[in-house]
């Protein structure tokens, strides 16, 4: 399986155990409520949007990534496409960054 595929399976265990805010909104409102670990992008998102949200992450100190689609970030978590996705649990967030730095997507730790 690679690495990808493996990031994708967790955000999927992620949202399985409610651990996910998928989609602007939602994901600007767990930002700004103190509760996301880490904001992960969809690489084909709006240059707006990715600027938005890594400025909302660097101001807010959360780490944060740009990677796959929104195609695949969506397929991943069992909705339509989706440009961000905000995840709330340290350890799985932890545990994606980690698989992000093997395949060398673009990230912004805070």
């Amino acid at each position: 399986m690679q690495t990808s595929d493996k990031v994708l399976n967790m955000l999927g265990m992620a949202q399985r155990a409610g651990r996910v805010a998928a989609g602007e909104f939602s994901a600007e409102k767990m930002i700004q409520s103190g509760k996301a670990r880490s904001v992960l992008v969809a690489e084909d998102a709006s240059d707006n949007t990715k600027k938005c949200f890594r400025d909302k992450c660097l101001f807010y100190n959360i780490p944060f990534a740009m990677f796959a689609t929104k195609d695949r970030l969506g397929h991943a978590i069992g909705k339509e496409m989706r440009a961000v996705i905000a995840l709330s649990d340290e350890g799985l967030s932890k545990a994606v960054f980690r698989l992000l730095e093997q395949i060398g997507g673009e990230k912004h730790e805070s």
